[in-house]
C-alpha cells in the first residue's frame, strides 16, 4: 500500500489572530467596520457644511451612502441572528 501526499491547488488560507480562519464572523465584523466608517465620513461632511467648508450636496451624498451602509449591516446583522436561532431551534 502507498500513501501519497496530496498538494492543494490553491494557497493556505492566512490565519487570524488566534490561528483560525476568520470565517463569516471576520467578514460580519469587517461589514460593521466599514458601516462605521462612513457613518463618521457622513459626520464629518455634516460638521464640514456646518462650519461653511463644504457643500450641500456632499453632505447629503455622505448621508445617504451612510443611511444604505447602516441599512445593510442591520440586515446582515438580523439575517444571522435569524439563521442562528434557525441552527439552534434544529433538533440532533
Amino acid at each position: 500500500m502507498r500513501v501519497d501526499v496530496l498538494i492543494p491547488d490553491a494557497p493556505p488560507m492566512p490565519r487570524g489572530p488566534h490561528g483560525v480562519n476568520g470565517g463569516a464572523a471576520d467578514a460580519f465584523g469587517k461589514l460593521v467596520d466599514a458601516a462605521g466608517a462612513i457613518l463618521a465620513g457622513a459626520d464629518r461632511a455634516e460638521a464640514a457644511f456646518a462650519s461653511h467648508r463644504g457643500g450641500l450636496q456632499e453632505m447629503v451624498v455622505e448621508r445617504a451612502r451612510a443611511d444604505i451602509a447602516l441599512q445593510i449591516a442591520a440586515t446582515a446583522a438580523q439575517r444571522t441572528a435569524q439563521s442562528l436561532s434557525t441552527l439552534l431551534g434544529m433538533q440532533i
